[in-house]
Order: structure tokens, then sequence, then C-alpha cells
């Protein structure tokens, strides 16, 4: 199923609440990735995780031009997830690129 809140500029607005505000907000106060190693796995489950892990991975290969097939060669992924990680990343609202330039920066949090 498609990502709903990938729509070219803006952000599904039934998903923003203040249950949300507060989850993002506990991500921002971990201080470290062990930290967040921690959490994750109380929050998550395994798999959860290793998706999203996944999914980023892809978002950082689609944006350096890998094909849809070197990229399932390179992570244990469907073209469909790939499909719907291309979509977020060109038509969403601009969260992956911004992580992504992000981590080749090295930026940290402010």
């Amino acid at each position: 199923m498609l990502n709903k809140n990938c729509v070219k500029g803006r952000l599904n607005m039934n998903f923003h609440s203040e249950s949300m505000d507060r989850l993002f907000k506990s991500f921002l106060n971990l201080e470290t990735v062990e930290e967040c190693y921690r959490y994750f796995e109380d929050l998550c489950t395994i798999k959860e995780l290793q998706d999203m892990s996944q999914r980023l991975d892809t978002a950082i290969l689609l944006s350096k031009g890998m094909s849809y097939q070197k990229i399932t060669e390179q992570i244990d992924i469907s073209t469909a997830t790939i499909g719907r990680v291309s979509k977020c990343l060109n038509y969403g609202s601009g969260g992956y690129r911004e992580a992504i330039r992000k981590l080749e920066n090295g930026e940290k949090r402010k």
C-alpha cells in the first residue's frame, strides 16, 4: 500500500497529534546511538527496526542514482518497497533528503 504521507511538499495533517509530538520529542532527547538502541529495542520489534533501516539505506542508494536491481542485490528489499521509498524521496515532504544530507554532512541535532 502506498504511503499516503508522500504527497509533494506537504504532510498528511491527520498524522500530527500531541501523541506523535511526544514520541518525536522522546527521540530528540536521546543523546547517543547506544541510548537509541535501548529505546528503540523497547519501542519497536526488531523487524520494524530492520525495515526502517532498509528504507533509509534504500533512500540513500536511490539518491546516489543506484538502480532498483542493484539495490535489491545489495539490500534484501522488494522492488515494491523500493518504489514506495522512491516516491517518498521524490514527491514526499523532503524528510528523507534532509536526513540524508545531515548524515552525509555529519550534522548533529541542535
